[in-house]
């Protein structure tokens, strides 16, 4: 804990950080900045709509259950080109990512403002101050974000990932989750997905979480991430827990105890033979300093850190630190899944199979295939409508 707390004290990278997160939104006057219009004449118009993702299977973590997600689609037109973007709402993410009405009526103020912004390319400006407008509804910014990133990618006739300088060929394998249920679905989903993935993802943080583990155990010895959901309260018999992981084959840790419990995580972490990474304590780019020696790593969801912009600037904050990096996702449609995978070749891990889990994808995107993500060679986020 004193290593922790004397760098949180020493560097000045954490100043700058929290100034890069915050100080310049802050500074920003709300006004929206004169943007010249470099020869173009259109004008970009916003819609939005409410669309209910449905679930190939009831998903379960350690604190709920559902069968279908919130999810509202958002398309930015603009001298006849259409960028798609995503607000996907889990319930029991409502308060920092929004709900339906909440996303909408948010949307709704965004659309009567967005026309004035003459530029689409004038990313930090118009997103910046979009960021502004609100501080909460993360979703509904990310919506817009992964609109305008798409619509921009197109303008210039490339893919983000050739964009960010990023090769495709280095994006990682996605792991495939597997939430709680009884034994026999346990068995039945780990039948239906081994043979198409090289690494796993199962939910734990319940009183049998052994048994879901010997019950995949039976069907595959694929690797394992974990994903506790702040499930484990008890420091020690967390450990405990991921001593006796690491001996099953599991090779990493997601948010294995409550986000209040920092010091106890930061002891489990340094402790622990397994990568432990934040999801719950993490949203933001301003969060990622605090947890520098709390956690190993930190997983990276557009849903809450409000878009690409943020998320790419999270990911090289994060390697600058010496930590590791995931990207993450909620249940949504290949739009969001296909924009969070442009950054994926300088990730880590990776947990996109959001749209692999709806039965009503709306879009053709980003493709699992052999386990591995291949990003489509295609402008913009990669995807076209159904």
């Amino acid at each position: 804990m004193s290593t922790r707390r004397d760098f949180l004290k020493k560097t000045a990278l954490g100043a700058a950080v929290t100034m890069l997160g915050t100080g310049q939104i802050k500074a920003m006057p709300l006004e929206v900045p004169a943007i010249h219009k470099n020869g173009r004449t259109g004008k970009m118009r916003l819609t939005f709509f409410p669309y209910e993702l449905k679930l190939q299977h009831v998903f379960t973590v350690a604190t709920y259950s559902r069968t279908t997600t919130p999810d509202v689609q958002v398309e930015i037109e603009y001298d006849g080109i259409v960028g798609y973007g995503e607000a996907s709402m889990p319930p029991y993410l409502a308060k920092e990512l929004g709900t339906v009405e909440s996303v909408c009526e948010f949307l709704g103020r965004v659309q009567k403002v967005i026309g004035e912004f003459k530029d689409p390319t004038q990313l930090e400006d118009i997103l910046l101050y979009i960021d502004k407008m609100d501080e909460g509804n993360a979703a509904g910014k990310t919506a817009v974000d992964i609109a305008l990133h798409d619509l921009v990618g197109k303008m210039f006739g490339l893919p983000w990932y050739k964009i960010w300088g990023l090769d495709p060929k280095k994006a990682p394998n996605t792991t495939f989750t597997i939430g709680i249920d009884t034994a026999d679905m346990i068995r039945q989903k780990t039948k239906e997905c081994a043979d198409k993935f090289n690494i796993l993802k199962v939910k734990l943080g319940r009183d049998n979480d052994k048994e879901i583990i010997e019950t995949v155990r039976t069907v595959t010895n694929l690797p394992i991430a974990i994903d506790a959901n702040q499930g484990w309260k008890d420091k020690r018999q967390a450990l405990d827990m991921i001593l006796w992981l690491k001996e099953k084959g599991i090779v990493m840790i997601e948010q294995p105890m409550p986000k209040t419990q920092i010091d106890d995580i930061a002891w489990v972490t340094e402790q622990s033979p397994l990568p432990v990474f934040a999801d719950e304590s993490i949203q933001r780019l301003k969060d990622i300093v605090s947890l520098k020696g709390v956690f190993s790593g930190i997983n990276i969801k557009l849903m809450k850190c409000t878009g690409m912009r943020e998320g790419f600037k999270m990911l090289n904050t994060a390697r600058a630190l010496g930590m590791k990096v995931m990207v993450g996702c909620m249940t949504e449609t290949s739009c969001a899944t296909s924009a969070a995978a442009q950054f994926s070749p300088a990730v880590d891990f990776a947990d996109l199979d959001g749209n692999l889990l709806i039965a009503n994808d709306r879009f053709d995107g980003m493709k699992v295939v052999k386990g591995k993500i291949t990003l489509p060679d295609r402008p913009g986020i990669g995807v076209v409508k159904l």
